[in-house]
């Protein structure tokens, strides 16, 4: 069957490859040089274009945007972002964003076919969206939360006391931690649990309409979609406010007037209209520093602070990674119509808890719904997760293996394990004692000092805590163990031998 495939790009080069490799897999092509002209194509071919390939530099912007558009106009087409090599954080951006896939230019014209092909075959198996917006049902429990960790059991048992009070809550944390599904289960808790829960992403919308979306217009003859406005949506339920530091200055204060009053006015009215809603907001910006630079309003960031709560990023809480997957696996499986869930391989959970995950929770998500959809056998392995196994350091070759991350550094400088034990030795020689298989390079602990005296011993814990956080790749949890000490007392060394807790391997051994 053919596919409808529309190309953004404005290198016309560019353009002509890309249309002759996707024409030679039997798809019909449709080629926009920019994104303007991208929207425009779309919104005359809507309900025909079955994926989108955008290059995130053309036209006169990053790209970025386009994708908020795109999802207004076809949130079921899957998005597949180019970008250069030294706009590789910005397609992590575009990745968090919602698209399906991103490739790094330069690269072969088959990979660009591949990276369609899985696109299409992610359209074939599940047509009504994309991976991102799935999970995200109207009505939230507690209960549905996986919170193994200690980090993530604090937050249930702060959202389960916001529900007693009407205060505002505020939710903090970095992009995709899980911060509406919070406010989703504060909200059915609640006794507004049968009113509406409207959501409103503050950074979607061009600051010109914020003020009709969220208040409403003055229109009289009533065919504008959505002209009531959210507040008046959601009234005598919750109004979640997504991203609040994007909201513009103009409408903060308007903000701030609805909070204090509880009444708003509609953009072009004059009449205030009384509303019962409780507000709930979200920000992965620091909101202080936001304050300092004037971005934003401090008596409202006060008035919506009274009640906050902390989301912490994925890698803070590696200790949920198992437990999600698996979820994500079997929640997927089920909508796939598989006739078992698809297991998950011991190498596969290791390979995605050694893993940061930079756009933490939705990322995971994302990546276990690729997963699924692509997979051939039962069970999940490394191979489904190519894209993750690429991002980890040493994991090709067999010493990777061994020893994930080891440096090649001379022996005086380096660790060694022996029957997965550090080995100590002295004045960076390997004992003769030595077993056989530990090589002239092998990395071991120097236990003396160039004066051939004995090395503090603050000195060889430190490197030996180095060590371990390069070997168990950053899993706290799992480090603390191995060394025999409590968690908040790695924390506290950490801090003391000046390690980033929040990025452990960046200075490890």
């Amino acid at each position: 069957m053919t596919a409808h495939i529309l190309v953004i790009d404005d290198d016309p080069q560019e353009r002509r490859s890309l249309k002759a490799v996707i024409e030679s897999r039997g798809h019909a092509v449709h080629v926009a040089e920019n994104d303007q002209a991208g929207l425009e194509l779309l919104r005359k071919m809507r309900g025909e274009i079955d994926a989108v390939l955008l290059d995130l530099k053309s036209g006169e912007g990053n790209g970025l945007s386009v994708l908020s558009f795109l999802d207004r106009l076809r949130a079921d087409v899957p998005v597949i972002v180019q970008t250069a090599e030294s706009g590789t954080d910005l397609a992590v951006e575009a990745m968090r964003a919602g698209a399906f896939d991103f490739v790094v230019k330069p690269t072969s014209l088959e990979r660009i076919a591949t990276a369609v092909s899985n696109a299409l075959k992610l359209h074939e198996n599940d047509p009504s969206g994309r991976p991102l917006k799935r999970g995200r049902s109207a009505s939230v429990a507690f209960s549905d939360i996986i919170a193994a960790s200690a980090g993530m059991a604090r937050v249930l048992e702060l959202g389960r006391r916001a529900v007693q009070s009407h205060l505002p809550i505020m939710v903090e944390g970095e992009a995709g931690v899980g911060k509406e599904m919070l406010a989703r289960a504060i909200h059915s808790a609640s006794e507004r649990s049968g009113r509406p829960f409207i959501a409103v992403n503050c950074a979607a919308i061009p600051h010109a309409t914020i003020e009709a979306v969220l208040f409403g217009r003055n229109d009289q003859d009533g065919t504008d979609e959505g002209h009531l406005g959210k507040f008046k949506e959601a009234d005598g339920g919750t109004l979640f406010l997504e991203e609040i530091g994007d909201l513009p200055l103009h409408a903060q204060a308007k903000l701030l007037e609805a909070v204090q009053k509880g009444e708003i006015v509609a953009a072009g009215g004059r009449s205030p209209h009384k509303v019962d809603v409780r507000i709930i907001a979200s920000t992965s910006k620091d909101l202080i520093e936001e304050v300092k630079a004037s971005r934003f309003r401090e008596d409202l960031y006060y008035r919506l602070s009274v009640f906050p709560i902390t989301v912490p990023a994925l890698r803070r809480r590696k200790e949920d990674i198992v437990h999600l997957a698996r979820a994500f696996a079997e929640r997927f499986s089920a909508e796939q119509r598989l006739q078992r869930p698809l297991s998950l391989g011991s190498g596969a959970l290791a390979l995605l808890t050694a893993y940061d995950w930079p756009g933490n929770v939705r990322q995971l998500e994302n990546a276990v719904f690729r997963a699924v959809i692509l997979a051939e056998g039962n069970e999940l392995t490394e191979r489904d997760f190519p894209q993750v196994a690429a991002q980890l350091p040493g994991r090709a070759g067999p010493f990777a293996t061994a020893l994930p991350g080891a440096p090649s550094s001379p022996a005086a400088e380096q660790v060694s394990t022996v029957a997965g034990a550090p080995f100590i030795a002295e004045s960076g020689r390997a004992p003769a004692a030595a077993p056989a298989n530990v090589a002239a390079s092998a990395n071991v602990i120097v236990s003396t000092d160039e004066s051939g005296n004995v090395r503090k011993l603050a000195e060889v814990e430190e490197e030996l805590i180095r060590f371990a956080l390069k070997f168990y790749r950053g899993q706290m949890s799992q480090v603390a163990r191995k060394l025999g000490i409590g968690r908040s007392t790695l924390y506290r060394k950490l801090k003391d031998y000046g390690i980033d807790p929040d990025d452990p391997q960046k200075h490890a051994a």
